[in-house]
């Protein structure tokens, strides 16, 4: 079972320190939070037009309409409420951290759980084949057909290591500016220079020729 994002009244909180950061069409917001949690995570509309709704009611966010477009903003009330939980807000956010490694972990775990059963599956279907045709049992299975295989496993575990690497990255960054921490061009900079060094790595290493 995936475990939950936010707990019970977290989202409301979270939702007016997007607003805090800029207005926000309701569409905005759900992006927002889908790339705060590395993809793990998409609400849907229901669920977020009747919390900015009752935000609304509450006073702490307004809207204007602009023709088709209904943008949010947070009202001098929602910026109060926000500055009076700081605490809670750190605390979501922590949470929300350990939300989504836990998502991917599970993600992770969903791959590996599907290699196994089509290692195991594969490895029925070589076994009618041996046994089948001409009604003699034949001798072993193709080298090339094994070689294909043990390919697709490896590439399902390259997968799921670039996903769960690329939702631990996001999260951490996202979570560090959106407590306020600053993000050097110099971090940017060394994590671009490593992805490339890396994927020039991985390239070289698949036009070497097989030992």
């Amino acid at each position: 079972m995936t475990p939950a994002v936010f707990s019970h009244g977290d989202l409301r909180l979270y939702l007016l320190s997007l607003l805090a950061e800029a207005p926000q069409h309701g569409y905005g917001i759900i992006q927002a939070l889908t790339d705060r949690t590395g993809g793990t995570y998409t609400p849907s509309a229901g669920t977020i037009y009747p919390r900015l709704a009752k935000l609304e009611e509450e006073g702490l966010v307004s809207k204007t309409v602009d023709g088709r477009t209904t943008i949010y903003s947070i009202t001098d009330a929602g910026r109060a409420e926000l500055a009076g939980r700081e605490g809670d807000l750190a605390g979501i956010e922590s949470d929300l951290a350990d939300s989504v490694r836990l998502i991917a972990n599970e993600v992770r775990q969903s791959v590996q759980d599907a290699m196994k059963s089509l290692r195991a599956d594969l490895a029925a279907a070589a076994n009618d084949e041996r046994t089948s045709g001409r009604g003699r049992p034949r001798s072993t299975a193709s080298p090339m057909s094994d070689e294909r295989v043990s390919s697709r496993e490896e590439l399902h575990r390259a997968d799921a290591s670039i996903n769960a690497f690329r939702a631990r990255v996001r999260t951490d960054l996202r979570t560090h500016v959106a407590r306020g921490g600053a993000l050097p061009t110099s971090v940017v900079t060394d994590l671009e220079a490593s992805l490339d060094a890396a994927a020039r790595a991985i390239t070289q290493a698949l036009s070497a020729p097989a030992p």
